[in-house]
């Protein structure tokens, strides 16, 4: 193999590595559920991402994602995030402010495109997800690439979400589909 096919094999193998965030994860990894929430938060602010003020982190979320990764996160004030969730940061997730996320939520920005019979998994995209302020996302949730989940939604538990959910109504299912209005 070539040394220039070498390098630029093992710079694409290694994108997906981020050793500040292996550090934090590795130094946190001995706390318990539910301890040291503000801990996570302030060692993650320490190696870039950006988390408002009063935001908890209830357990390390796996985060994934290859070049920018710091970058492509935005968490506003006051967030619950809860345990074994995963943040996929092919593309910017943007949570608002006051936001609750479940346990185990799963928040996917890339996915693939649909291919030939032979190989259906086509080529990889990634779209970014927003999450509005208010919003409340409950366990066990998928949010799918390029979803804007509105301010003051609800997702009910253990639902797809694959579509733009309108500010203030509760959603759910797989996939998720209106359930209630709740702007009146």
């Amino acid at each position: 193999m070539p040394q220039h096919t070498f390098f630029r094999v093992a710079r694409e193998e290694l994108s997906g590595f981020h050793p500040h965030l292996l550090l934090v994860q590795t130094l946190l990894a001995p706390l318990p559920a539910h301890v040291g929430s503000r801990l996570r938060v302030y060692a993650l602010r320490s190696i870039g991402f950006k988390i408002g003020h009063g935001s908890l982190i209830w357990g390390m979320p796996t985060i994934t994602g290859g070049t920018g990764l710091y970058a492509k996160l935005i968490i506003g004030q006051h967030c619950l995030i809860n345990l074994g969730c995963l943040f996929d940061l092919g593309a910017p997730i943007t949570i608002g402010h006051r936001v609750a996320i479940g346990h185990e939520v799963l928040l996917l920005t890339g996915s693939h495109e649909v291919g030939p019979p032979a190989y259906r998994a086509g080529p990889l995209y990634t779209r970014p997800i927003t999450i509005g302020d208010g919003a409340w996302i409950g366990s066990r949730s998928t949010v799918l690439p390029g979803v804007t989940i509105g301010a003051g939604a609800i997702i009910a538990a253990g639902s797809l979400v694959n579509k733009n959910v309108a500010p203030n109504t509760m959603v759910g299912g797989t996939p998720a589909r209106l359930i209630k209005d709740m702007s009146l």
